[in-house]
């Protein structure tokens, strides 16, 4: 049966308080910086906020219950995904993810980080960083660390509402302020710190940067400005949907949902799980007799070979399956 996932908080120094304000979350964190919306990953794990699992966490419920992630996942050491609501009011630190093969050398078999954005809402003049603008050789770059010179060589790229960005491991990025994004990742917490502006944290130290291991795994040479990808919403009976994004780790849909007429499915298939997270509206999932609301924030974990289920509501929805 489905079931709704409630989230760990995380009150990074740059987070604002929309994610509660806006989404509803209403965490004891200020700032709130994210929520891991369905996460397994000991740093941040969601829990089941009602049902038959109620109060435990989705990673003992999966590891009880294998046959949710369905055919396709079952023999994975890892729940393949991360799911998070990310509010920047400050900068974030200029960063860099390993790749699977790295981490798993390095970091005691860890997975890397693949990571998409969808934009969620951004203020006028909001940016994020994402690679350089030339080539960079070691010695520029070690210089450009060492005198505080990095941020003229990073490309910086304006940003919209409703636009999606991958990010591949090694490019150099970071989400620029005034940006309210979902992230939808691999199940990992690897991240090196190039570069933080010299801030402090509430102790009045600067936070730990990770120069040796970034500069082993990030992408020297120039960025291409990442263009938008070719979007085409396909309509249906009392729904629409575009594919946002596809890769070997996840793929992401977008939903829009006006079932006044008509009930959309969105049972799974034997093969994998689905999550579901309402980014604006609310509705309810309907199954087995019962019926699931759910609003703006919510997040939602639909085990693989469910029982039939239909969407119900106005709303917009990412729908994220493996």
């Amino acid at each position: 049966m489905p079931f709704l996932l409630m989230p760990t908080g995380k009150d990074y120094l740059w987070g604002g308080n929309r994610l509660n304000t806006d989404f509803h979350k209403n965490l004891p964190l200020d700032p709130l910086a994210e929520t891991w919306e369905c996460s397994t990953h000991p740093d941040g794990p969601s829990t089941a906020a009602d049902g038959e699992h109620q109060g435990q966490s989705l990673r003992r419920i999966l590891a009880e219950h294998p046959e949710y992630l369905g055919s396709r996942h079952m023999s994975s050491r890892e729940f393949p995904v991360l799911v998070k609501l990310i509010d920047a009011a400050q900068d974030l630190s200029v960063q860099v993810h390993p790749d699977d093969s790295f981490a798993a050398s390095v970091e005691n078999g860890a997975l890397g980080k693949t990571e998409m954005w969808y934009v969620l809402d951004a203020r006028p003049g909001a940016h994020l960083i994402y690679g350089f603008t030339q080539d960079m050789d070691m010695s520029l770059l070690k210089r450009s660390l060492e005198q505080d010179t990095i941020e003229k060589y990073l490309q910086k790229i304006p940003v919209h509402k409703d636009d999606v960005f991958m990010v591949e491991p090694g490019t150099v990025h970071a989400i620029g302020a005034g940006i309210l994004l979902a992230e939808i990742q691999e199940n990992s917490n690897l991240t090196y710190r190039l570069y933080d502006y010299h801030r402090r944290d509430k102790n009045n130290l600067e936070r730990p940067l990770h120069i040796e291991k970034a500069l082993q795994v990030l992408n020297r040479h120039s960025s291409a400005s990442p263009r938008q990808p070719i979007r085409v919403l396909r309509y249906r009976p009392g729904f629409a949907s575009e594919l946002l994004c596809r890769c070997k780790y996840f793929q992401v849909e977008r939903l829009l949902i006006n079932t006044a007429d008509h009930a959309p499915d969105c049972s799974t298939s034997p093969l994998s799980f689905q999550i579901l997270l309402c980014i604006e509206g609310d509705g309810s999932l309907h199954f087995a007799s019962r019926e699931l609301p759910f609003t703006k924030g919510s997040c939602m974990f639909l085990p693989a070979d469910s029982v039939p289920v239909t969407l119900h509501g106005r709303a917009q929805l990412l729908r994220i399956g493996c």
